[in-house]
C-alpha cells in the first residue's frame, strides 16, 4: 500500500442557509450553531499527510474543528458553484422567474444570471484537483482530506470513479463524504480511483462503513 494515495472528500458542515434550503454558492457564509455540533461530533483522530479546503468560511471553520493542530492548505478553485442571482434564495422564491424554471431543466447548459455555466464550473474545479493532485505527487503523500462543497464531491465524484451515477445522483450529506483510493502512477495519469468507500458522519458510525468498491 506504500505506491497507494487515499484522498478523502468531504462536505463542510451545515450553515443557515442550508438548514432552510437556500442556494449558497460564493455567498462566504459561517457554519450554523447545528453544522458546529455535527461536524464535532465527527472523528477526529484521522490524522492525513494534507488538509485542504475551500477558502469559503464553512468549510475553513469544519476543517479547523476536525484538524485543529494540522496546516489547512487553501485551495481557490474548489470553491461551490457560483449561483450569481439566485444565491440566498430558496425553490419557493425563485420557482416563478423563467431564468430559474430554464436553469432547473437545463443546469449541464444553462447559466444562473450573473453566475458560472457548469463548464465554467468544472474547468475551474479541474483546475484545483490539479492543484491538490501535483502538491500529493511532489511530497510523496500518502493521505489527504479536502474539505468543500456538495457539487464540487458530485463533479470529482462524477469524473473520477467508475459508477455509472450521474452528477445529481451522489449522495452528499453534510458533514460526510467518500474516500477514493489511487495507485500513485494512476493519479498521475489522471485516471479513475481503484476503490470507493463513503465516509461516516459520526464516530457512532465509524464501525460500519460501507464499502463500494
Amino acid at each position: 500500500m506504500d505506491d497507494c494515495v487515499a484522498i478523502t472528500l468531504l462536505r463542510h458542515g451545515m450553515t443557515k442557509e442550508n438548514e432552510r434550503k437556500a442556494y449558497i454558492g460564493w455567498t462566504d457564509s459561517p457554519l450554523s450553531k447545528e453544522g458546529v455540533e455535527t461536524i464535532r461530533l465527527i472523528d477526529h483522530s484521522i490524522q492525513p499527510d494534507f488538509i485542504f479546503s475551500s477558502p469559503l468560511l464553512r468549510c475553513m471553520e469544519t476543517a479547523e474543528i476536525l484538524f485543529p493542530n494540522q496546516k489547512i492548505h487553501s485551495v481557490r478553485d474548489i470553491k461551490e458553484m457560483n449561483f450569481g442571482l439566485f444565491e440566498g434564495k430558496t425553490y419557493e422564491q425563485l420557482k416563478g422567474e423563467t431564468s430559474y424554471t430554464n436553469w432547473v431543466s437545463k443546469p449541464f447548459s444553462c447559466r444562473p444570471p450573473n453566475g458560472e455555466s457548469f463548464h465554467e464550473f468544472a474547468k475551474r474545479i479541474e483546475s484545483g484537483w490539479r492543484e491538490v493532485v501535483e502538491k500529493i505527487l511532489e511530497t510523496n503523500a500518502s493521505s489527504a482530506v479536502i474539505v468543500t462543497h456538495g457539487g464540487v464531491i458530485r463533479y470529482l465524484l462524477t469524473t473520477y470513479t467508475s459508477y455509472c451515477k450521474s452528477f445529481f445522483e451522489w449522495s452528499v450529506p453534510h458533514g460526510a463524504g467518500y474516500q477514493l483510493i489511487w495507485s500513485k502512477d494512476n493519479l498521475r495519469r489522471k485516471e479513475k480511483c481503484m476503490s470507493l468507500q463513503e465516509v461516516p458522519i459520526t464516530e457512532k458510525e465509524i464501525g460500519s462503513k460501507k464499502h463500494m468498491n
